[in-house]
């Protein structure tokens, strides 16, 4: 069973919306991942990957909107955030359909 989502840190928060990112297109990347990874320690990175792998992509979206506002982003967090959503869409310099739709919807859930 995956884990129990109001026990998500902040940095996992993150992670998770990343993968988000990562597989918006339905094409995870090695580039993609390996960015990622590099944001955080493997086990971290191990856990919520696994949580990722087994939820589909409206129970991630509803999972990210019902635990982005237990933390108080500041506006500098958020911009951050906001870079590193637009470094995974464009590893491969496009910008997908798919990829511009969950941009849309993260929009929403974050502002």
């Amino acid at each position: 069973m995956a884990q129990d989502i109001n026990q998500w840190t902040k940095k996992e928060l993150q992670i998770y919306i990343l993968l988000l990112c990562a597989n918006a297109d339905a094409d995870e990347t090695d580039e993609e991942l390996a960015i990622i990874k590099s944001k955080v320690d493997s086990v971290t990175f191990n856990k919520i990957y696994e949580e990722f792998s087994n939820d589909t992509e409206e129970e991630g979206i509803d999972k990210v909107d019902r635990n982005i506002h237990r933390y108080d982003f500041t506006n500098q967090e958020l911009s951050e955030l906001r870079h590193e959503m637009n470094e995974i869409f464009n590893v491969d310099s496009k910008f997908k359909q798919m990829e511009r739709n969950l941009n849309r919807i993260m929009d929403n859930i974050l502002y």
